[in-house]
């Protein structure tokens, strides 16, 4: 006899070991769970992993991609000088980005040198002044482009664009801005406004909640919590990916005891479509026609 067996579960105890396990690799374990213990804390700081909001259900407001952001922003590992000496930018420049992270944070300032291909050791004054330098010598402050990564803080990155501001340009192109600026120019064309105008009470309010083209359960997990309660409270998920997620059929909530060490698990989409590429949009064009 065959029977219908249900697609496996994203989230839930494999989510913990994870977590653990990037807490682990830091090499400052007690100092990085006192870190994730302030994570988009009211007293703490903002996760440096995503831009979700924050809400007041919970002491554990991070994820897995939190957790190794935080983590390895205070990690144990570090390259100094002698790493550098030994491998010139041209070797650098064949490895991995994973194995490039993974050697360690910088310690000291470091100088590129054209005539050694590698990166040196200088002093911080030496750094400052050559910044400085730099800046004063050109003829508009419009010149300079201030870049940061969307993994560093919002903490730092406020410092860092009043920084810019106070010299006299607003030249910030970073990750979100490259990402988003399409979707930003066509919300203004439709909606008045550049970016989304729903708030997280909204997932509790909703009767329907439509998912088109989002893969939360790897690039935004805290948001599988916001569609976990909502459809545990009836809301009707419909989600529209080409890929299907297991996160977004069920998910186990690492803050849900049952869910954490049973098979327990919350559906949470209702429907789940895959239609071709482009098939979205015509599904969109039809459901506001209907």
């Amino acid at each position: 006899m065959s029977h219908i067996e249900k697609p496996a579960k994203a989230g839930g105890f494999s989510s913990l070991q994870s977590t653990m396990k990037q807490v682990l690799r830091s090499q400052k374990t007690r100092q990085n769970i006192k870190n994730l213990l302030r994570v988009n804390q009211t007293d703490g700081f903002d996760c440096p992993g995503c831009a979700w909001g924050d809400n007041d259900h919970g002491t554990f407001q991070f994820c897995e991609n939190g957790a190794k952001a935080v983590a390895w922003e205070s990690t144990g590992k570090t390259v100094g000088a002698e790493f550098f000496a030994a491998h010139s930018v041209r070797q650098l420049a064949t490895q991995s980005d994973y194995w490039l992270e993974y050697q360690g944070r910088l310690t000291e300032p470091m100088r590129y040198n054209p005539a050694t291909d590698h990166y040196e050791p200088t002093s911080w004054d030496d750094a400052f002044a050559l910044i400085a330098d730099t800046l004063k010598g050109l003829n508009s402050p419009d010149e300079v482009e201030f870049y940061t990564s969307g993994r560093a803080s919002n903490e730092a990155s406020y410092l860092y664009q009043l920084f810019g501001r106070l010299f006299g340009t607003n030249n910030f192109p970073d990750c979100s801005n490259m990402c988003h600026e399409a979707s930003g120019v066509a919300l203004i064309q439709s909606v008045g406004i550049g970016k989304g105008t729903v708030v997280l009470d909204d997932f509790d309010q909703a009767d329907a909640v439509f998912v088109y083209g989002q893969n939360p359960g790897t690039n935004h997990p805290r948001m599988m919590n916001a569609l976990r309660q909502a459809a545990r409270g009836g809301c009707k998920i419909v989600s529209f990916n080409n890929l299907k997620e297991v996160a977004l059929e069920r998910f186990a909530s690492p803050q849900s005891p049952l869910e954490l060490l049973t098979p327990a698990a919350t559906t949470i989409s209702h429907q789940y479509l895959t239609p071709k590429l482009g098939g979205d949009m015509a599904a969109i064009r039809g459901m506001a026609k209907y």
